[in-house]
């Protein structure tokens, strides 16, 4: 199982309101950021991101496969 690297930056917090921040996320080894407005988009993003992984993962698997059974025949 691969564990992703994240750097979270907080610019920002809403006095009285704990889900209230702003800022923006970045994945390790992955260029680009995604910004967030609250702990929602902040998890949304998180969460995606292993999501978007998992399909990448298959893919590539499913690729090998492919390519594999070309070879065969």
């Amino acid at each position: 199982m691969h564990l992703a690297t994240y750097i979270v930056r907080i610019y920002r917090s809403k006095k009285g309101k704990p889900r209230g921040i702003v800022g923006v996320i970045e994945q390790i080894g992955v260029k680009g950021r995604k910004a967030f407005t609250d702990c929602d988009e902040l998890w949304e993003t998180l969460s995606s991101s292993k999501k978007i992984r998992l399909i990448n993962k298959e893919k590539k698997t499913n690729f090998i496969k492919q390519k594999t059974n070309l070879r065969s025949k």
